[in-house]
């Protein structure tokens, strides 16, 4: 097959930009005949095929219009003021109509709080002000932490946003110590990150601030395991 050999060859990420080239990179679907061409199907043939990254390619490709929408839709209710319910259902919606995952809606939901917060000169008050929106909208994160990555993507996300904007590099651990309060984030991923899921980005500092509690966490860990083999 062409595109295994071609892959084989490259890859993906090399395969892609020759797609995009000759205006195929939206048009693959179009190989089959009309009534299979679907991402289900398309993703089924593909992945037997031993495509696999072709299949995720084109998986993100058709839902990367559905994400943005999603996005700019829920900025939309949230500057509305629309009741929990009604963000949570169209999201579960949109989120079951296209297939989208849970740690990539929240990432599109993070995205969308933090837009509705202000920026501020003063970190303190930057920091304050994205605090109080997290605090605010943390039913509906929790809406959609309930798988362990899902659980993980705040942290990663936190830790993103905290480095690239200046004014929230001494707020991680504020906000971390918030989700956790708000059951959004649970002690066993806020452990993982400490210890080795966290990202390359700012992790010295962060990793301090978050030494405190990370190191009681660990503590409590280990003795939750010495307590269960004593018990064994």
């Amino acid at each position: 097959m062409l595109f295994k050999s071609w892959i084989n060859e490259k890859d993906i990420n090399a395969v892609a930009p020759s797609l995009r080239k000759v205006s195929m990179d939206n048009r693959l679907m179009e190989l089959f005949p009309a009534n299979k061409q679907s991402i289900e199907h398309f993703t089924k043939y593909f992945t037997e095929a031993g495509l696999k990254e072709l299949s995720e390619y084109v998986w993100n490709q058709q839902t990367i219009g559905a994400r943005k929408e999603l996005q700019k839709e829920l900025r939309e209710q949230m500057s509305r003021g629309d009741p929990f319910k009604d963000k949570i259902l169209y999201v579960k919606e949109e989120m079951k109509k296209n297939n989208i995952p849970e740690p990539v809606v929240i990432g599109i939901v993070w995205s969308s709080v933090m837009s509705t917060v202000e920026r501020n000169k003063i970190e303190e008050l930057a920091a304050e002000q994205a605090i109080k929106r997290l605090k605010q909208y943390s039913p509906l994160r929790a809406a959609f932490t309930t798988q362990g990555q899902s659980e993980l993507t705040p942290s990663l996300k936190i830790q993103e946003y905290c480095y690239d904007d200046i004014h929230f590099m001494k707020a991680f651990q504020k906000i971390v110590v918030l989700l956790y309060k708000a059951e959004v984030l649970s002690e066993e991923p806020i452990l993982k990150w400490y210890k080795d899921a966290h990202a390359a980005k700012g992790k010295r500092v962060f990793l301090e601030q978050m030494k405190k509690s990370g190191e009681w966490l660990k503590n409590a860990e280990e003795e939750s395991e010495s307590e269960a083999e004593e018990g064994a």
